[in-house]
């Protein structure tokens, strides 16, 4: 019962590949049980990315696009009833403090079933976009990667708390352009704090990290987050699960088998999944609920053999 809560589509978010009817589609023939589609959620004009901008978007086109694709997402979980479960979110993306009152704005109007909490801002600069970016936001905080992985884990910080999300995406994804993405946390005190203190947090409320293989097919060796916060979580009775964060068809289920080899060595046992059913663990999305799988029992399904 292989499954991804994160995933996107070249129809409604412009760095991706293929419509969402396609990704649903590949997703079915690779014998997913449940799909969590989970689009971009819009951004105010100022935070475009540089496509968009070539493209001439604005922030009105990017909320018209996201009530397109609620419209379509909710078609097609409908049209693929029988052969897929749907689950209908989005990827919030942290960048400011008013970013709380327009995420909030969407959750009042759009009847989600689950959204991602993400930071890939610092200093209101994209830092998985490109290494010019990246140097940038580094240098608002002062010139070293020491100091942006504070301000990026800060940044995290307040969105945790301010939101609470079911699913905490790329946990660690300011690695991604660093000087040495492999690099561990653990020798840099205040980061390493500020990651505790995150993780601690996560674990209170009951949100899950995902184990998201983007990170294996951008080249780290491990996938978001790596294995000594993965660890640390663990300890904290924290729940994972699996997510592919795909941006288009030739992504999903990417590296999965990785990811599991990941996860067994890790020490994790057992694998969370979202679904529909009745549940009182949040009560914004009372139509959707966790169970847990397995990881011996995952790997036994025939995606992975």
């Amino acid at each position: 019962m292989p499954f991804s809560h994160h995933s996107h589509s070249g129809q409604f978010c412009a760095h991706a590949q293929n419509t969402l009817e396609d990704v649903v589609k590949a997703a079915i023939v690779k014998k997913m049980h449940i799909l969590a589609l989970t689009e971009h959620m819009p951004r105010e004009q100022q935070d475009l990315y540089p496509e968009e901008i070539d493209a001439s978007f604005s922030d009105k086109i990017l909320q018209e696009t996201f009530r397109k694709y609620y419209g379509e997402a909710c078609r097609l979980q409908q049209a693929y009833l029988s052969n897929i479960n749907i689950l209908i979110g989005m990827e919030v993306d942290w960048i400011r403090p008013s970013s709380k009152t327009f995420i909030e704005g969407l959750l009042a109007e759009y009847p989600l079933e689950l959204f991602i909490g993400s930071v890939h801002h610092v200093h209101c600069l994209p830092i998985d976009y490109s290494a010019a970016l990246y140097d940038e936001a580094r240098r608002m905080s002062g010139g070293s990667n020491e100091r942006l992985f504070e301000d990026y884990f800060d940044l995290q910080y307040e969105m945790l708390v301010a939101l609470k999300p079911p699913i905490v995406g790329h946990f660690d994804l300011i690695r991604l352009k660093s000087d040495d993405p492999n690099a561990n946390f653990g020798c840099m005190e205040g980061v390493w704090h500020r990651i505790s203190r995150n993780l601690a947090f996560i674990a209170s409320y009951g949100g899950i990290l995902e184990l998201n293989s983007a990170a294996l097919r951008k080249g780290l060796k491990e996938p978001y987050p790596n294995a000594e916060i993965s660890k640390e979580f663990l300890g904290l009775g924290g729940g994972f699960t699996i997510s592919d964060d795909s941006h288009g068809i030739d992504q999903i289920g990417c590296q999965y088998r990785e990811v599991l080899r990941f996860a067994k060595e890790v020490g994790i046992v057992q694998i969370t999944y979202f679904e529909k059913g009745s549940s009182d663990k949040d009560l914004r999305f009372p139509q959707v609920t966790t169970k847990t799988t397995t990881l011996s029992l995952l790997e036994s399904h025939p995606f992975f053999t």
